[in-house]
């Protein structure tokens, strides 16, 4: 009976510990002035009342919303890595703050010690991040593009993300010499046996970190405006069911890849394996809720970069 006392005690002397620090506002050493002991006493008191969830915490700043979403999603879709930055509700930009967010997340991984293969897809918000990077020599990576940078025409694709980040990163980049799609499967098929696409092909899939895009599908998407499909080619493949795709591989409401003549003929690199890949999409707005949605239901990302009111609504789903 002692010890439950002696017990009930402490956690009350850390209720009281935390609600000085954390609620009062008050130093370790007023709090060990305040109850007539040491600050060793009064620290370890506090941290008490945290492991015992004595104490909540709130952040009162907007980025405190930003968390626990973050902290949702996370726990929700079994994450690895998540960041959700503030909305700005008269933003008219589909990329300010999440570009930002993803390259600083980008160069947190370059400036690893250890060798590692960052696979990166392509799209707006990813070439605006890449072009945010700052300079750096890390010769000992390997920096892989996931999907194809020359247009249907025969031209260099217009975000052709590599090659800009080959500007500033001094590593060892591998492009991928292909359009998004083919003409057809086998033309798909032929062009992948040659080396040098096979090499990246190989690179690609022992991506450590992979960034990626999460696109929406319709008439004015990018497989569109790019001239990759026609008009009625994409209405027939939403018709069939598609919501979105991750460079150019289409996906249904389930997130798993559709069994579509359009996915054989993708020339992209595969999306790496997430068992031991870290693949962040990057993403925001109406217009992508519900292709990011089917992309973290099925698993096809395991990482997400966002803003606040696209991971309400995706919370909220």
């Amino acid at each position: 009976m002692a010890r439950k006392s002696d017990t009930q005690g402490r956690l009350d002397d850390a209720a009281r510990a935390g609600w000085l620090y954390y609620v009062a506002g008050r130093t370790q050493d007023e709090i060990a002035a305040t109850m007539g002991i040491s600050r060793q006493s009064a620290q370890r008191l506090v941290s008490l009342a945290v492991a015992e969830r004595l104490i909540k915490v709130r952040v009162d700043h907007p980025i405190g919303v930003c968390l626990e979403y973050g902290a949702a999603l996370q726990k929700r879709y079994g994450l690895q890595h998540i960041e959700v930055v503030p909305s700005d509700p008269a933003a008219t930009s589909t990329t300010v703050g999440i570009a930002e967010a993803a390259a600083a997340e980008i160069e947190r991984w370059l400036k690893k010690a250890d060798p590692i293969v960052l696979a990166i897809g392509t799209g707006r918000t990813l070439k605006a991040a890449v072009d945010q990077l700052e300079p750096m020599e890390c010769p000992q990576h390997r920096v892989v593009s996931l999907t194809g940078n020359i247009g249907p025409d025969g031209s260099a694709a217009y975000y052709n993300v590599i090659f800009s980040m080959a500007d500033a990163i001094k590593a060892r980049h591998f492009p991928m010499p292909l359009p998004v799609l083919c003409s057809s499967a086998e033309e798909r098929d032929a062009l992948h046996q040659q080396s040098i696409i096979q090499s990246t092909l190989n690179i690609g899939a022992e991506a450590d970190v992979t960034f990626v895009g999460v696109g929406e599908l319709g008439v004015d998407a990018p497989l569109c405006v790019d001239g990759f499909l026609a008009p009625d080619e994409m209405t027939a493949l939403m018709q069939s069911g598609a919501v979105g795709e991750i460079c150019g591989w289409v996906f249904g409401h389930d997130g798993l890849l559709l069994d579509h003549p359009i996915n054989e003929r993708v020339a992209s690199v595969p999306i790496p394996p997430r068992d031991r890949s870290i693949v962040i999409g990057v993403g925001l707005g109406k217009r992508k809720e519900q292709a990011i949605a089917a992309a973290l239901k099925g698993g096809m990302i395991n990482g997400l970069i966002t803003d606040e009111r696209t991971a309400e609504h995706l919370l909220k789903r």
